[in-house]
């Protein structure tokens, strides 16, 4: 059975945390942000962990984490 590979642009977007959880980019930051408040972009700002339900499809695409 040959080596699974790793979906590129999920490599991209996720990271695992030092105990082993998955971290995520927020959203909302990209663009527009001239007329968002202070503490909605501050809010937006860091990593969050990847929710329970999101969890198994994360994993699937990267097999190797």
């Amino acid at each position: 059975m040959p080596k699974l590979k790793s979906h590129s642009g999920a490599k991209k977007r996720f990271e695992p945390s030092g105990r082993g959880k998955l971290r995520r980019n927020k959203a909302w930051k990209g663009h527009n942000n001239e007329h968002k408040t202070h503490s909605r972009k501050r809010a937006h700002q860091g990593k969050a962990l990847v929710s329970k339900a999101d969890l198994a499809l994360v994993r699937k695409l990267l097999p190797n984490l």
